[in-house]
């Protein structure tokens, strides 16, 4: 892991926000992990990433996890936000229980295997069970039917495959699977 530093992103670092995102979009894998393109995202104002890593980084509601390498540069992260019961969740369903969501997951190809991604997630599941209020019962997330080595991860992780299966938002072709973990 080459003496990452695993931190909550600040409001000031929209544009390491910005490149660390559309360096995902690039990836070979985006089409299964990303509901938007390299495009889309390239073409968002300044003022988009802005908003995006200041909200980020309060940590109310939402909270951007990074791995930082000595040198400054960002191999890894991963966001998670809070769903209210009663509330909607992304593909308008009604949210049964106070829950977190992990999404955005993403690790430079030349660190994946390096722990990195183990390391992120730790952060921000002690992120999540640490919150006071709500209590958060369980964190989720979806993964593509075809995604072999994020569920392979996600598993070993302790998510286990919660029985829900969605059609892929941007393609309602493919499948994705809800992954959860429970509060330990």
């Amino acid at each position: 892991m080459e003496q990452h530093v695993i931190r909550s992103v600040r409001a000031d670092e929209w544009q390491k926000v910005k490149e660390l995102r559309l360096a995902a979009l690039r990836d070979p894998a985006a089409p299964m992990a990303f509901l938007e393109t390299v495009e889309e995202a390239a073409a968002k104002p300044d003022a988009f990433w802005q908003d995006r890593a200041a909200g980020a980084a309060e940590g109310v509601h939402v909270r951007q996890f990074v791995a930082e390498a000595p040198d400054g540069r960002w191999d890894g992260s991963v966001t998670v936000f809070i769903e209210a019961a009663g509330g909607r969740d992304f593909l308008e369903q009604v949210v049964e229980a106070d829950q977190g969501h992990v999404v955005g997951v993403f690790v430079r190809p030349e660190q994946r295997g390096s722990g990195l991604t183990d390391a992120l997630f730790a952060a921000a599941l002690e992120w999540v069970w640490a919150r006071e209020e709500p209590v958060l019962e369980r964190v989720r997330l979806f993964v593509h039917e075809h995604n072999e080595r994020a569920g392979g991860f996600y598993r070993r992780f302790g998510f286990r495959a919660s029985g829900l299966v969605i059609p892929k938002p941007d393609d309602p072709t493919a499948k994705e699977h809800e992954y959860v973990i429970g509060r330990p």
